[in-house]
């Protein structure tokens, strides 16, 4: 299966199970792999048989800047449901939610949750 990555689209939201995360916000990257048959938008130079990332981004934005979710899982969770819905030709969706400055105590560079869901 044919790919489409979208890497590190950045967002600012307000999700998280501690009151601090939802009051003052922080930032969330979103990772993409959109799977679909390329084959025909090649061949074509189609724009039809393929999706618009432009679209996609502001699909993704408007659910990470938008209602805030408890749990980066929901977040995933609803992307996927959205892209799948949104876009006929997409067989399959790999969704990575990342925080990078979650309030937990320790040294790591960011904390992340990815699924993959499909038709």
């Amino acid at each position: 299966m044919d790919k489409i990555y979208l890497n590190e689209l950045s967002f600012y939201g307000y999700h998280g199970v501690f009151k601090e995360e939802q009051v003052l916000g922080q930032r969330f990257q979103v990772d993409l792999v959109l799977e679909l048959d390329l084959h025909e938008a090649g061949q074509n130079d189609d724009l039809t048989r393929s999706i618009d990332y432009g679209e996609v981004y502001q699909c993704v934005k408007e659910i990470v800047e938008g209602e805030p979710f408890q749990l980066v899982e929901a977040v995933a969770e609803k992307v996927a449901a959205v892209l799948l819905d949104k876009f006929p030709l997409l067989f399959s969706c790999t969704i990575k939610v990342i925080k990078p400055d979650p309030p937990i105590a320790g040294h790591y560079r960011s904390v992340a949750v990815e699924i993959k869901r499909g038709r």
